[in-house]
């Protein structure tokens, strides 16, 4: 007891913490309602019983996208309910149910056990592994038949299951009506990837993005209704300096605008002065927690990454040695071709190159922008912010960048080429 004796005193900050979690389903979504109501009346067709168009919907990272399908498909379900039309949203994150068959025995075991449902519902007892994929879709096709109705399959982070799986399992979710009689299914993609229908078969982009909306980036004032109405329920009254929240609002608008960026920090910045027995957060607060979370989530996010993206990073790390801040994509193609051949990997494509390194932008891991270059077309620079010693360490806590071939890769050569 008396390694926590100080914490048992009734003294903290927080009313509710877990209010500020990415996981707390707000009540009310500020700034969103043109958002919802646009989903609203794409899927307001379930209430009669009849198939709503598939809908694709892109934003960056923090901008409400899955809180304002999650909020919809409640109220949808709800208003079916009071009209006796069976309907049901699933929502699947792709990000981790990222195969065919996952998807199909996911889909399966959320109709059959999803919360309120009936103990006499049908079932299809798909297990987790060990049928063929074709066996696993039939079951399920027939299932959603026996069922009836509508049923809204909402696969988050849509871009993830396309680049690991290919873009079979949404050709046959898109042609699955074509199978069923008594029961219809509506397809709802949540991207941050705007780019990744380029992965796409032409037959499945025509089927699945029937309806597109975007989700615009939070700006500042906006950010600060959303830290304002989350803050009333997760503190304790008067423990907050009145620059706090302004100051959370316009440090994540400047990166993208970022709505769980926002709480991460007023969270973070309430953990960090209730570590230290202060009274009240104060801006000195916010800006060692905005210190603490880059720090933590770039390192967590290099040590994820696969392994020719982790190269293609290694090869950027060696432009400062080249006294190089600034560099393109082409030259970032040439020294991975001498990293990955040092490392023993296979060279991978320009196009492929690129890719990473837009995911690398993405992830912040990295800065970058387009450039003009006249009639010489466009190209890719990019830089690193800070931290490279710290991305560096990181990598090299892997063996493989620790190989004495990657110290014989000969940058003087680089230099005089990029000159």
């Amino acid at each position: 007891m008396g390694l926590f004796q100080k914490y048992l005193k009734d003294r903290s900050i927080f009313k509710n913490r877990e209010v500020l979690r990415h996981s707390y389903r707000p009540h009310i979504l500020p700034h969103r309602k043109e958002q919802m109501d646009t989903i609203a009346s794409i899927l307001a067709p379930s209430i009669r019983n009849e198939t709503p168009s598939n809908i694709l919907i892109y934003g960056k990272t923090g901008t409400g996208k899955t809180a304002s399908v999650r909020y919809v498909g409640a109220e949808l379900e709800k208003a079916c309910g009071s009209v006796g039309v069976e309907c049901n949203v699933v929502h699947l994150n792709c990000e981790i149910i990222d195969t065919q068959y996952r998807v199909f025995a996911q889909i399966a075991t959320l109709l059959e056990d999803g919360e309120g449902r009936s103990s006499d519902r049908p079932r299809s007892n798909i297990p987790m592994t060990g049928w063929p994929t074709d066996q696993v879709y039939t079951e399920l096709k027939n299932l959603i038949e026996a069922i009836g109705g509508v049923h809204i399959v909402v696969l988050d982070e849509i871009d993830k299951l396309v680049k690991k799986s290919g873009d079979e399992t949404l050709y046959n979710l898109s042609r699955i009506n074509s199978e069923l009689k008594k029961a219809k299914v509506c397809i709802v993609g949540i991207s941050n990837d705007l780019l990744f229908t380029s992965y796409l078969d032409h037959r499945v982009l025509s089927s699945l993005s029937e309806e597109e909306i975007v989700f615009p980036p939070y700006n500042a004032p906006q950010l600060v209704d959303i830290l304002q109405q989350r803050a009333d329920y997760a503190f304790n009254e008067g423990v907050l300096d009145e620059n706090v929240i302004p100051l959370c609002a316009a440090l994540a608008a400047q990166e993208h605008g970022d709505a769980r960026r926002a709480l991460d920090l007023l969270r973070v910045s309430g953990e960090l002065t209730e570590r230290k027995n202060a009274e009240i957060v104060t801006e000195k607060h916010v800006r060692e927690a905005r210190n603490k979370i880059e720090a933590d989530s770039l390192i967590e996010c290099v040590k994820t990454l696969p392994t020719q993206s982790k190269a293609v990073l290694y090869a950027m790390l060696l432009f400062p040695e080249m006294d190089k801040q600034v560099f393109t994509s082409g030259e970032v193609v040439q020294v991975y071709r001498d990293v990955a051949l040092a490392l023993d990997l296979d060279v991978l494509t320009h196009r492929r190159i690129t890719d990473l390194i837009s995911e690398l932008d993405m992830l912040g891991v990295i800065k970058a922008r387009l450039v003009s270059r006249g009639r010489y077309g466009r190209t890719k620079e990019m830089w690193f912010g800070a931290r490279t010693k710290k991305i560096l360490e990181t990598l090299q806590q892997e063996d493989r960048f620790t190989d004495e071939r990657l110290n014989q890769i000969d940058i003087s050569r680089f230099k005089t080429l990029f000159r």
